[in-house]
């Protein structure tokens, strides 16, 4: 059977037959799900609201309020929420309608369950990838207007940031690479921040995550169908984004179809909705963002040319963690404060062991990847230990790894003293001098400690 992305992920299960649902209900647990059965709609609906992190099963053919009833009252509800319809008649124009209508896939029965699985798996994730993005839009919301939301005193994260100030007044399309994990919607939404448009929406799309059959209603929204209730009229995101901006997430991962669908809207900048004749223009900046090298997936035939090239106006890139390694220690304080005011946890124990993990490990999930490390740290959760870690960093010279040391030393003090540079010195017990001296030489900035103070919770035994 497929393995759903997430263990005990919530499933909210509608069907009035009661062996039948007794029997998928099995198969989500014995799948790691934890699946919420319901006989009847009306009741299920009751546990559904715009907080809700998991995926909806339903049957199409009830009583009261059916399958097709209910998936218009939750994209009342959230139109994000992935419904997953269970038809028991191979009905074509039923299926067509559901999916115009916003369903993130339909079964006929009888079906496989590990078909159902396999799209409770898809329906998870995008339902993840949602979820991250409305937390991080609204982590962005709250940074105040001259702090940018990219930490770290790195050289590349400086020119990072300076690079994004000057483009965002430009209001041309941008095109954002790097690892997953290295934050490239943060990066979106600092060049929407700083651009002409802020205030105006921020639409998202995980562009690997949309089916074919449902990217035209999902992008171009839907036209209300005349004498029918079923199919009310939905915007679409690209209407959505409309003077803002369009966030094309994981651009690299989208099909054939989904590319030709993103064409004419990047090169007219104008849509036509299902069940409409007529276009619509739309004003908006395109900011994609891809994981891989687009320009190699152009040599290999995985993707368009001409959408490359339409995408390419501007590009930016996102160096890995592993390449500015002085940003861990900023990072990891920031995100052990977030933490710490998250869970209520207002001391929390940093080890030798930790911090050796900090210095040593090479991150592969890059800041994504710290950030979770770092609530397992304020949780005193085992996976924190840091003593095995998958991905070591290479050995480095004794002299390299001294240096190592010492700088992190100095940028954990200047935590702890919020960039005080007088209790600094005293702590470290050197010259002051010395310490201007090692600031310059490891690129430390101590007004980047300043800006941040009040805001980082110290650890027992070792202040981070």
């Amino acid at each position: 059977m497929t393995k759903p992305v997430l263990s005990l992920s919530p499933v909210v299960l509608v069907e009035d037959d009661v062996e039948l649902r007794r029997a998928i209900v099995e198969v989500m647990e014995l799948a790691g799900l934890a699946p919420n059965p319901f006989g009847d709609a009306q009741t299920a609906l009751g546990e559904l609201n715009a907080e809700f992190g998991g995926v909806v099963v339903s049957d199409i053919r009830m009583a009261g309020i059916d399958g097709l009833e209910l998936l218009s009252r939750i994209r009342s509800i959230d139109s994000k929420i992935p419904v997953i319809l269970i038809s028991g008649h191979a009905d074509v124009p039923m299926a067509v309608e559901a999916l115009q209508d916003g369903a993130f896939d339909l079964l006929t029965k009888p079906f496989a369950m590990e078909r159902l699985l396999a799209a409770i798996e898809r329906g998870l994730e995008e339902r993840r990838v949602v979820v991250e993005h409305r937390a991080l839009r609204a982590a962005a919301e709250l940074l105040a207007r001259e702090e940018s939301a990219l930490i770290g005193d790195s050289p590349a994260i400086v020119r990072l940031r300076e690079t994004i100030e000057q483009v965002a007044k430009s209001d041309l399309d941008v095109l954002i690479e790097g690892e997953t994990g290295v934050g490239k919607e943060l990066v979106a939404l600092e060049l929407h921040r700083l651009s002409a448009r802020r205030g105006r929406p921020f639409v998202p799309i995980n562009c690997g995550a949309i089916p074919d059959a449902a990217a035209d209603a999902e992008l171009f929204g839907t036209a209300p169908e005349a004498g029918s209730l079923r199919r009310p009229q939905f915007a679409g995101r690209v209407a959505e984004a409309h003077r803002g901006a369009l966030f094309l997430d994981e651009i690299d991962s989208s099909s054939a179809a989904f590319q030709s669908k993103l064409l004419r809207v990047l090169e007219e900048r104008e849509f036509t909705s299902l069940g409409s004749s007529d276009a619509r223009l739309v004003d908006l900046r395109v900011i994609a963002a891809a994981k891989a090298d687009l320009q190699a997936a152009v040599d290999a035939g995985r993707f368009r040319q001409d959408l490359f090239y339409r995408l390419d106006v501007v590009r930016l890139h996102i160096p890995p963690l592993r390449e500015r390694r002085e940003d861990i220690m900023p990072l990891f304080a920031h995100f052990a404060a977030e933490g710490a005011r998250r869970i209520g946890v207002r001391d929390y124990f940093v080890s030798d062991s930790v911090r050796q993990h900090l210095i040593e490990y090479a991150w592969p999930g890059n800041v994504r990847e710290l950030r979770n490390f770092a609530f397992n740290v304020v949780l005193g959760l085992p996976a924190a230990a840091g003593q095995t870690p998958t991905a070591p960093h290479p050995a480095k010279a004794l002299g390299e790894r001294v240096d190592e040391f010492e700088e992190v030393a100095i940028r954990e003090v200047l935590l702890a003293t919020s960039g005080n540079v007088t209790e600094s010195v005293a702590r470290l017990g050197v010259p002051r001098k010395t310490l201007y001296a090692k600031f310059q030489r490891y690129g430390i900035d101590p007004n980047l400690y300043r800006q941040r103070s009040g805001e980082t919770p110290h650890g027992r035994g070792s202040p981070v």
